[in-house]
């Protein structure tokens, strides 16, 4: 008796399932947008060094730029055609002066290699100066 039970409890329970014929379930249903998506480039967490704490100043970061980093980046203001470090004419996000500072004084992995750090061969007002030439040469604004 139990046994006849239980397969009609199955059978009355399959038959409510097939009945409702999937209602409720979602599937994904496409999303038409209008206008434009803002698509941001994921952003890094540069730290705050010692040189973002000062002025930099982009005349005297030019040459330091030309001598100590020009020889990996390209950038068009200095004349330099580097192509060991990110071409910073296109480089995106543009430089900021937080990031530059961090850069020049931490160093670290970029495209193809690693840069070095320059806390060692820059004083940290040079280190200013660099970060500031490089703001303001790819179009940036400084703090």
């Amino acid at each position: 008796m139990r046994r006849i039970a239980f397969i009609a409890a199955t059978l009355a329970g399959a038959s409510v399932l097939a009945a409702c014929q999937s209602q409720g379930v979602g599937s994904a249903t496409p999303v038409t947008v209008q206008g434009t998506v803002t698509v941001t480039t994921p952003t890094v967490n540069f730290p705050v060094v010692a040189a973002f704490h000062l002025t930099g100043n982009p005349a005297s970061g030019k040459p330091l730029f030309i001598s100590s980093c020009g020889s990996c980046h390209t950038l068009a203001d200095a004349g330099t055609s580097g192509t060991f470090g990110p071409n910073l004419d296109t480089f995106t996000p543009k430089p900021y002066y937080q990031m530059v500072t961090a850069q020049v004084t931490i160093g670290g992995a970029l495209e193809k290699g690693s840069m070095p750090s320059f806390k060692s061969t820059l004083s940290t007002q040079q280190i200013a100066d660099v970060a500031a030439y490089v703001v303001t040469a790819t179009g940036g604004k400084l703090p």
